[in-house]
């Protein structure tokens, strides 16, 4: 597993690929960048996969735009065994996740579970931002 601060990945030949750009402060696009993710892995991947990188997608689109005041650009890539998800935002300080207190109900907790189902994950400094990533290995499409 990674340890979110290599660039990691691999090269995905043949993929299919989703591209997706959200405004600054438009926390309903976060809505539609799941959707469009679960449209681009349905009948492709194992459903509980598919709800896994949802989850994953929703925190890192949430926190590139609360914690940055900016938009981002989400890019989802789907190999023959592996999808990786990427959320690149325009502020280049890194993000470090932390364990929340327990008065801090759900904040704070995003990070955690990337690091927690992510096969692997990272963080990089990329142009004028950063990129945030995940990846689910071993995507077998559903018998």
């Amino acid at each position: 597993m990674a340890d979110g601060r290599d660039r990691g990945g691999v090269r995905m030949t043949g993929a299919i690929r989703l591209r997706r750009d959200v405004r600054a402060g438009d926390l309903t696009a976060v809505a539609g960048v799941r959707r469009a993710l679960r449209e681009l892995v349905r009948t492709r991947i194992p459903a509980d996969t598919a709800d896994v990188a949802e989850l994953l997608v929703s925190e890192l689109v949430t926190n590139a735009l609360l914690h940055t005041g900016h938009g981002a650009v989400v890019t989802a890539t789907l190999g023959p065994s592996a999808l990786r998800v990427e959320v690149r935002d325009f502020v280049p300080e890194l993000p470090d996740p932390y364990v929340p207190v327990p008065d801090e109900g759900t904040h704070g907790r995003g990070l955690l579970l990337v690091q927690a189902l992510a096969d692997a994950w990272g963080v990089h400094t990329q142009g004028v931002g950063k990129v945030v990533w995940f990846e689910l290995s071993d995507v077998k499409p559903p018998a």
